[in-house]
């Protein structure tokens, strides 16, 4: 005779999951195409600065990401959850580190990676320890130094600045661009990040609907100003302005949209703010000491490295427990 679960039964059954156990509104689904509607702002701004070929490369970038995504997770007999929108933007935010008219081949090999080898390799999505984007744009960077680092001229710029990043013509011929053409986006530079305004449009957007922990962006902003501000008092000359540091490069876009990838991050709110003052402190010492002017994708992808120790020693203390009791 068969049985049957009445409802108070099921109610009162006993349910074992994995994490996460910690549940709100935001679905994966969402969250992803959230962020992928905060990045318009900075997909239009590349189109209008440096032309309709942007679009090649994104949607290049975007279509190999996916179509990575698809290939493991079959190879994987792995359930297919490339509708889920991760793929697609880890896709559009490699596609937004690189430099304008980017070659489209290279393009796709920097997609691959950044789902093969930054992602799916690990485990899939929840199991990656870097930034997946970021570890595409790596592996571009170390195949193709010299087309990573070749800017097109900005359509709209008026004056030097044009074919040369903000960092690199200081860091190398000590000129240095205006506040309002970097806020603005009047300069050289990756895809999406000349143009702060559009970059903050869309950052600011995800913190106000709680998809962005405010706390690593306000800890980076904090950490460039307060680094950049020594360095600069120590020789003004040599070094330049710490609101220069905090418009130029890719501070902003690592800033809002790198660093604070639920997956790489901390997941407290003390490690937060160690995490983001940790990539600026590390940022500023590249830039300032390295070779190369710029420094975000590594100093995100060092502290990535650091956040299971990060998260270890800072849980909450919790209160009401005898220390040494049995379980």
């Amino acid at each position: 005779m068969a049985t049957t679960i009445s409802e108070a039964e099921k109610i009162n059954k006993l349910e074992l999951t994995t994490s996460p156990h910690l549940h709100n509104q935001w679905t994966t689904k969402k969250v992803m195409w959230m962020v992928l509607a905060a990045l318009v702002p900075s997909v239009i701004s590349a189109v209008l600065f440096f032309g309709v070929y942007q679009l090649l490369i994104i949607t290049t970038a975007v279509v190999f990401a996916v179509g990575t995504e698809y290939i493991v997770q079959t190879i994987r007999k792995k359930k297919l959850a490339i509708v889920d929108g991760s793929a697609a933007l880890t896709g559009l935010l490699l596609a937004l580190t690189l430099p304008p008219n980017f070659s489209l081949s290279a393009t796709a090999i920097g997609a691959v990676v950044a789902i093969g080898l930054g992602k799916q390799i690990f485990g899939g999505l929840g199991y990656n320890i870097f930034n997946p984007a970021l570890v595409g744009r790596a592996f571009l960077q170390a195949s193709f130094p010299v087309a990573i680092t070749t800017w097109s001229p900005n359509s709209f710029a008026v004056d030097g600045v044009t074919s040369a990043t903000p960092l690199a013509a200081f860091k190398f011929d000590k000129i240095t661009a205006g506040l309002s053409q970097m806020f603005f986006g009047n300069t050289g530079g990756s895809l999406g990040e000349t143009n702060a305004m559009a970059i903050l449009a869309g950052g600011i957007f995800l913190i106000v609907i709680g998809i962005v922990n405010w706390r690593i962006p306000v800890s980076m902003i904090i950490g460039i100003l307060v680094f950049g501000t020594l360095f600069y008092f120590i020789d003004p000359v040599k070094y330049p302005t710490p609101l220069f540091q905090l418009l130029s490069g890719g501070f902003l876009f690592g800033t809002f949209f790198m660093a604070t990838d639920w997956v790489t991050s901390p997941v407290t709110n003390k490690g937060m703010w160690i995490f983001g003052i940790g990539i600026s402190f590390v940022l500023v010492v590249i830039r300032l000491f390295g070779g190369l002017p710029e420094g975000v994708m590594y100093s995100i992808l060092f502290m990535n490295a650091f956040v299971p120790i990060i998260n270890r020693f800072t849980v909450p203390k919790i209160f009401g427990a005898v220390k040494g009791a049995a379980a």
